[in-house]
């Protein structure tokens, strides 16, 4: 009885067990049924254009997290509510035109004809280059679009092509070249290169040129010209000259030996330095610790009754606990063999001779190491050997293949037609590859860009390289966040790329506000963004690590002639690595240079105090000063910090993420 009761209570308990399951089976069909429709019609439109593919790999269990900036590009998917992805408007098709056109090249042109190019208020020479340079790069650009079909996709996985640790020539190979020594790759942080040779007997010279006699009268002369030479960028032109030392045996217009260094850039010359003898005084910027100019012998008499005097007088009052200095003589002898070295330090160039320092030119902006292709020597010298060393072993030209990482991940989020909080212009030259990469992967995955509330591109002008600005035009293409400004790339001319963020940032991102950094600066872009929205959103703004009653360096690396500035004093201006102006100051100042009434400046920092001065005049702009825009490096708690490595780079942002804290890197 019992057994036959346990047979029907188990009987009963199989059936409802199976009457549960057939339950949760038909609310699963049901509710997969309303799912796919709703996934159909609403998920797809959460995916941005370039991520369908990238949200199927977040989700893949054996992804490996390789950093900490992945995690916060987990945290901001694209925006989800108002505005998914680009919005069509198919009332505005000219809007939507211009903002296609402007995802690789900038709308910034320069017309030379319409502009006063002998005006006498000091702005006229950078007038002239800009035209130079607009004029060269077009001709790149047209040459690049031309032979795109030509270029042979480059495999980032194959090993880059290496250029020789060092070069050794004879003199006669020497001569055979052309008296030029070709460096493949330039040179880097110390590199050498060893020329032994022998100044030439002294020779009339008739030039007037050269001695400013009259005619038929003559100067005995013996010099040569040491030069480091980059690439030749126009034709009928010379190359620059990186580097121009000069020896002058018998002297010039002073009638003493001396040693004249310069560079000179698109046949124009800088300001020369010129070594006569006279150590550099001790008040006087060194180079590496190293002075610029070593005394020597400055005449013949110097061993007279007086000078003998003199000396043993000297020796009498500092006795033996003086150090007393040695008279050199001049280290160039004529038909005397020397051994000169000249050296690349952290600051600038050194000359040693014979083992003994003579010179040291500091480096000038705008000439980097790696542009120092070719050593020529010219004049009266007769080459006995060159021998360089410590030599780069990559080409820059070849460096994308080491530091871009051409993964989809990197790209560029879309661009949102509807106005945006910030537009955030970044200058970079063409071969920096590394620094643009540091800066993808670090900051500019934060979730106010990814959700494109907040747009980031960098301005590049074309590299005097035509294989850079191939690399370029690859990297432009594929991560859809570099805006070419088409002219020749010059430190001058930086102003250019600031005008043409101006330009992008209120013609192309419609944004509100418009920050201009650097590549080597880091970004905090949520605390900048809290520091414009402390000012009224009526009020014109410029906000920036600011510079009052700044005056011009006369002298030095940063150096500017009257005639580049006649003024004092420079306007109150925000140091360039970090500053941000509202839209209706840059909507000024690209009107300003379309009707060309804008004053350009080589310096863009000071360019732009003064462009905001003169839109101040007319309507009140609120100045916001912050040393947490760090000019010299990494501050606490900074807004933004310059001078930052990639490595820092992700470094700061890995400690953003994990400690959420602005914390600095102290590493290169």
């Amino acid at each position: 009885m019992k057994r036959a009761k346990f047979d029907m209570f188990m009987s009963w308990s199989r059936q409802r067990s199976v009457q549960v399951l057939i339950f949760i089976a038909f609310v699963y069909v049901v509710l997969v049924g309303l799912e796919v429709p709703f996934v159909f019609e609403t998920g797809f439109s959460l995916v941005s254009q370039e991520g369908f593919g990238k949200n199927r790999h977040l989700n893949s269990k054996t992804f490996v997290l390789e950093s900490e900036e992945y995690v916060e590009e987990r945290k901001a998917p694209n925006r989800p509510v108002d505005a998914p992805v680009r919005v069509v408007d198919q009332s505005r098709p000219e809007r939507r035109r211009i903002r296609e056109l402007h995802t690789l090249l900038s709308n910034l042109a320069f017309n030379g004809s319409s502009v006063n190019m002998n005006s006498t208020d000091g702005f006229s020479g950078i007038l002239k280059s800009a035209k130079e340079a607009f004029d060269v790069g077009q001709k790149f650009w047209e040459e690049l679009e031309l032979h795109r079909q030509e270029v042979i996709p480059v495999d980032y996985n194959n090993k880059t092509e290496e250029c020789p640790h060092s070069i050794s020539i004879s003199g006669l190979e020497f001569q055979e070249k052309g008296r030029m020594m070709v460096l493949p790759c330039g040179l880097t942080l110390g590199s050498h290169i060893t020329v032994v040779g022998k100044p030439k007997k002294a020779h009339p010279e008739h030039d007037p040129k050269i001695s400013l006699l009259k005619t038929g009268q003559f100067l005995m002369v013996s010099q040569f010209m040491m030069e480091l030479q980059g690439l030749k960028t126009v034709d009928g032109e010379d190359p620059p000259r990186i580097l121009h030392f000069n020896p002058r045996l018998r002297g010039d217009w002073s009638g003493k030996p001396v040693i004249e260094q310069n560079t000179c850039y698109r046949m124009q010359w800088g300001t020369a330095q010129r070594c006569d003898g006279l150590r550099s005084k001790d008040t006087e910027e060194t180079v590496d610790r190293q002075v610029k100019c070593e005394n020597w012998i400055r005449d013949n008499d110097t061993h007279s009754e007086q000078s003998k005097s003199s000396w043993w007088l000297n020796r009498l009052i500092a006795g033996r606990t003086k150090k007393m200095s040695i008279d050199w003589p001049f280290p160039f002898s004529e038909e005397k063999l020397f051994v000169l070295t000249l050296s690349a330090g952290f600051e600038g160039y050194h000359i040693n001779v014979d083992g003994r320092h003579v010179t040291s030119f500091p480096y000038r902006t705008g000439f980097a190491l790696e542009d120092a292709t070719g050593l020529s020597l010219n004049g009266d010298i007769d080459v006995d050997s060159v021998f360089a060393a410590s030599l780069p072993a990559t080409h820059p030209n070849f460096a994308p293949q080491r530091h871009l990482d051409m993964s989809n991940r990197w790209k560029a989020p879309p661009l949102l037609d509807q106005p945006v909080d910030m537009f955030i212009g970044i200058l970079s030259a063409g071969n920096h590859f590394a620094e643009r990469m540091a800066i993808r992967k670090s900051w500019m995955q934060h979730q106010l860009i990814r959700s494109s509330n907040v747009v980031a591109r960098f301005f590049v002008a074309l590299h005097a390289r035509k294989e850079v600005n191939v690399e370029l035009k690859k990297e432009a293409d594929f991560f859809g966040d570099i805006v070419i400004v088409p002219y020749m790339d010059h430190y001058d001319l930086v102003v250019l790329k600031t005008v043409a963020i101006c330009e992008y940032g209120v013609r192309v991102a419609s944004a509100r506000n418009i920050m201009k950094c650097d590549d080597d600066t880091f970004v905090r872009v949520d605390a900048v963004i809290k520091e414009v929205n402390k000012v009224p959103k009526d009020r014109s703004l410029y906000i920036g690590n600011i510079n009052y009653h700044h005056k011009p360096l006369r002298s030095g690396k940063w150096a500017v002639t009257y005639e580049e500035w006649p003024e004092e004093d420079y306007p109150a201006y925000a140091n360039g690595p970090g500053y941000i102006v509202s839209s209706d100051i840059a909507n000024f100042i690209v009107s300003e240079y379309d009707s060309y009434n804008l004053k350009l400046f080589k310096m863009e920092d000071v360019s732009m105090g003064m462009w905001v001065e003169k839109f101040n005049s007319s309507r009140a702009v609120q100045y916001v000063h912050s040393l947490k825009f760090s000019q010299s490096g990494c501050v606490e708690d900074y807004y933004s910090a310059h001078y930052q490595s990639p490595r820092q780079m992700i470094c700061m942002w890995n400690k953003l993420q994990q400690q959420g804290r602005a914390l600095c890197c102290n590493m290169r």
